[in-house]
């Protein structure tokens, strides 16, 4: 089975590589080709792949290069992990957002719709040149902001390409580990939009556990959204959110933790990592040695900001370890030998969400099996969540409206209906602030 990752170059492939090579059972992935723009990450990126295929004897085989329809030719699988305008982009989006005192993360807020006003152009284009020349692959879509650019490629794909990420995996763990539970035999009643949801239950042999956990403070506040979020916050909600709402119920703070930090986050990684590809222009390099220890740097630090203002202090080890390599391995199997499971994915809404249409991309259960990934019926949110959900899926409708028609005054409208942007003047400052250091937003007229 042939796997195609484009954004091959880029510096969590060796984690899916990982993955791949713990995979030893029939119908496994045996060729893995990298796409990438960048033929030097591409070849930084291979020396640490075969480092990790040492000793392996039947790794998949690995190939790479800068065609995508060479790479994307007899994929069966198609993983998209671009990150368009790289890290000195992300470092961009975070400052021009800043200089106007509003949020610069890269999936919420300004940052997230100057992410997506310039990746949602290539990833449509990836996914018509998909459907052109690898029509049977699935795609599964890592590229961030996760749901909408997801949605952009549902438009040419349909089902066919499903979102993932690994924060809702994340925080489904963590409960059921504070709850003694095993995670694999739980079931997470989790609901939203990408980096915008909650569990609102989890059930262990049929018994909703949720309520034990949110009735006892200590239990609740000593994981990581307890120490976030805070615990009576949690209790107030009588759900968990996913971490990244810390930055909507912790904006002000949030805001001023960004401004104060001697480096943003885009800024921190746009450095670690230019330290570490630098690195392998080096011969003599232990490929495998220099990205394990910019891996660990790149977890520890995490979301420090938000932890920062919320005094949470460290994250704990059993959070470093990642996870949406699992969950893409988890969903390929799925899909290629009919192991039915049940996944948290990005899909299109099909009525499962009574608030949204059905072409819309939520966050939700999923079944999964040789024919896709089909959501679970789920109960209502409430009004404060629907609410939420509502506004900023009417911001990525027209994220992808101005992406279509190059629209400038479309582009303004949806950073000025961001709930995290406070004025339509900011907005129109942000536009011109982002097309100023962005070519790729030179197409916004």
């Amino acid at each position: 089975m042939k796997l195609t990752i484009l954004g091959g170059g880029g510096f969590r492939v060796p984690l899916v590589y990982g993955a791949l090579l713990g995979d030893h059972a029939e119908g496994r992935v045996t060729h893995v080709v990298l796409h990438d723009l960048d033929a030097g990450r591409l070849s930084a990126v291979t020396r640490v792949l075969a480092e990790q295929a040492a000793g392996v004897p039947d790794a998949p085989e690995v190939s790479a290069t800068t065609d995508l329809d060479e790479a994307l030719t007899g994929a069966d699988f198609v993983f998209s992990a671009i990150r368009v305008g790289g890290l000195e982009g992300r470092a961009n989006d975070e400052k021009v957002a800043l200089d106007q005192g509003v949020l610069g993360q890269e999936t919420v807020g300004a940052g997230g719709i100057a992410y997506g006003l310039r990746t949602v152009p290539v990833a449509e284009d990836i996914a018509r040149r998909v459907a052109r020349v690898a029509p049977d692959a699935w795609v599964i879509n890592f590229t961030n902001p996760a749901g909408l650019v997801t949605e952009a490629m549902s438009r040419h794909l349909g089902d066919r390409v499903i979102g993932i990420c690994d924060s809702p995996v994340g925080l489904g763990r963590r409960i059921a580990r504070v709850l003694g539970a095993n995670p694999g035999e739980a079931w997470i009643d989790y609901v939203g939009l990408n980096h915008l949801g909650w569990v609102r239950g989890l059930r262990i042999n049929g018994r909703d556990e949720l309520p034990r956990l949110l009735a006892d403070p200590d239990l609740l506040g000593s994981f990581e959204e307890g120490k976030l979020f805070g615990t009576d916050w949690l209790q107030s909600l009588g759900a968990i959110p996913n971490e990244y709402l810390h930055y909507y119920y912790f904006n002000r703070e949030a805001v001023r933790a960004y401004s104060e930090a001697e480096k943003t986050r885009g800024a921190f990684l746009r450095d670690q990592q230019a330290g570490f590809y630098e690195e392998m222009k080096r011969p003599d390099a232990a490929a495998l040695t220099a990205w394990d220890r910019t891996r660990a740097e790149r977890e520890a630090t995490y979301m420090a900001e938000a932890r920062e203002t919320a005094g949470a202090g460290e994250r704990d080890a059993d959070d470093l370890s990642g996870g949406y390599e699992k969950v893409a391995l988890a969903l390929m199997r799925a899909i290629a030998r009919d192991e039915r499971t049940t996944l948290i994915l990005n899909v299109r809404n099909r009525g499962t969400l009574s608030v949204l249409d059905a072409e819309a991309v939520i966050e939700v259960p999923c079944l999964v099996d040789a024919n896709g990934a089909h959501p679970v019926a789920v109960d209502p949110l409430p009004d404060h969540a629907s609410g939420l959900v509502c506004s900023v899926k009417a911001v990525e409708r027209e994220v992808l409206a101005a992406a279509g028609s190059g629209s400038r005054a479309t582009a303004v409208k949806a950073f000025a209906l961001h709930p995290l942007v406070d004025s339509v003047n900011v907005a129109r400052r942000l536009v011109d602030g982002y097309t100023a250091v962005h070519p790729g937003l030179a197409y916004l007229k």
